[in-house]
């Protein structure tokens, strides 16, 4: 397993478009010390490579899937019935990134 330092933390935010500073580097440095300490005490539980991985937390899991039909939808006019801004046949929100506007 690779070794978190520093410089691949720095790597890392670099690639991710964040900037770290020296403190959010530590801080990030330690967090993933604490999950590999973590991981290596999964690592060293007895005939853990043996255990066969679960697709479900219940053993008597079971589902059927449904056949997937066509239904027709509602018409378009009746769903924008309860927006209360609209636009032609688009729904107007309000902006939430970015500031005013």
């Amino acid at each position: 397993m690779t070794k978190f330092t520093s410089e691949l933390v720095d790597d890392l935010a670099e690639k991710l478009l964040i900037g770290l500073s020296k403190e959010e580097n530590q801080m990030v440095l330690d967090e993933f010390t604490i999950i590999d300490e973590n991981l290596q005490k999964v690592e060293d539980f007895p005939n853990i490579k043996e255990v066969k991985p679960m697709t479900h937390c219940l053993d008597d899991f079971t589902f059927t899937l449904r056949e997937d039909e066509a239904k027709p939808s509602i018409p378009i006019e009746d769903a924008l019935r309860n927006c209360k801004q609209t636009e032609g046949r688009e729904v107007e929100v309000p902006k939430v990134v970015g500031g005013e506007n």
